[in-house]
């Protein structure tokens, strides 16, 4: 028996939840994969698959089979891409994960263009705002919205940046007036999109100046779809949201952005590997593809107002810090040395934070 052949099938009887499934993928009888997943646990002594009327369930020692036999695999697939050189292509499957409201809008319409260069390419598209486990479900990029860790023991590459707005219809302004400045946010009803890169806390900065707002509404939703439902239906504003969320209805007018002249902190959309391997080409193709989709669409990231932003929050920080250091006359001389490497720290940090924007 083939090991690596062996390998693929137990690989695509996970991914499919069936024998049958899988021979269907891989164009056989269901009795020859059958046969493969028996003599191959019959080869290494332990059970990987348990049979019942519910499906197959892996073992523990069927999902370690698992993620080293697909990383096998994809390790035979980049040596024979770097084989080939130039003149190979992409094929198999690609499984990419993200958040439901961003695949439909962003990804979804971009798949034909994707497809057009990959021919031989397939994609399994796992749609969850929650987020997935990407051992588990056989993940090979997912594309999460930021911020992203950078203690985190995922491998991750930062691919675009867009503006966080706030945003409502022309008919909900006209019953409840526009709001000028945050502070005005604390008169109106908002739909908090309840998840990590949500909230009701934001912090908004204009000049040196910084305001944290805590918004107030009826409605949590756990999906953005239902929040741009919410927005659409009149129930309030949606604060913090990406301009990826609501592009068809920026386009059209069906919503409006409010509060522009006050800066957000820019969404962030990251890539993410799965973690212990190298990204497979198939993975590091889509990455690249989104990130020159995104970059040269019209929700391409704004680099120059995410630099703006980035220095208000240094200069507000910096001078809270002066303001501290001013009352501690006792110790002025370290209060003074203190200050100095201060803005010897802040002004490298906004020299590498317009170095990463440009």
């Amino acid at each position: 028996m083939d090991r690596l052949v062996a390998m693929e099938i137990f690989v695509r009887v996970i991914e499919a939840g069936s024998f049958s499934g899988a021979a269907k993928q891989l164009r056989v009888g269901q009795p020859a994969v059958s046969k493969t997943i028996a003599q191959l646990e019959d080869r290494l002594g332990v059970r990987l698959l348990l049979r019942s009327t519910h499906g197959l369930t892996p073992t523990e020692a069927g999902r370690n089979f698992y993620e080293r036999a697909k990383r096998s695999i994809e390790e035979a697939e980049e040596a024979e891409i770097a084989a080939r050189g130039a003149a190979a292509a992409l094929t198999g499957r690609l499984r990419v994960s993200a958040p439901v409201t961003f695949g439909r809008l962003q990804i979804v319409p971009r798949l034909p263009t994707f497809f057009a260069k990959h021919p031989a390419l397939g994609v399994d598209l796992v749609l969850d705002d929650r987020g997935v486990n990407s051992i588990a479900e056989g993940i090979d990029v997912a594309l999460w919205m930021g911020p992203f860790a950078h203690d985190s023991p995922l491998v991750a590459r930062k691919i675009a940046m867009c503006r966080r707005i706030v945003v409502g219809t022309p008919s909900y302004f006209d019953v409840m007036g526009v709001p000028g400045k945050p502070t005005d946010l604390l008169g109106h009803q908002t739909v908090i999109y309840d998840q990590p890169q949500g909230g009701q806390t934001w912090t908004f900065c204009q000049g040196s100046a910084e305001v944290s707002v805590t918004v107030k509404g009826r409605l949590r939703s756990s999906a953005a779809e239902g929040v741009r439902e919410a927005v659409f239906a009149g129930l309030g504003l949606s604060v913090g949201g990406s301009e990826w969320m609501f592009t068809p209805e920026l386009k059209s007018g069906a919503v409006k952005i409010v509060i522009e002249d006050w800066l957000l902190p820019p969404g962030e959309l990251w890539a993410v590997f799965p973690t212990g391997r190298q990204a497979s080409a198939k993975a590091r193709a889509f990455a690249a593809f989104m990130e020159s989709q995104l970059a040269a669409g019209t929700s391409s990231p704004c680099p120059r107002r995410y630099c703006y932003w980035a220095r208000n929050r240094i200069e507000c920080f910096f001078n809270r810090i002066k303001h501290f250091l001013c009352l501690a006359t006792r110790y002025e001389k370290h209060a003074a040395n203190f200050l100095a490497m201060l803005k010897l720290a802040a002004t490298q940090l906004w020299l590498r934070h317009n170095e990463s924007a440009t």
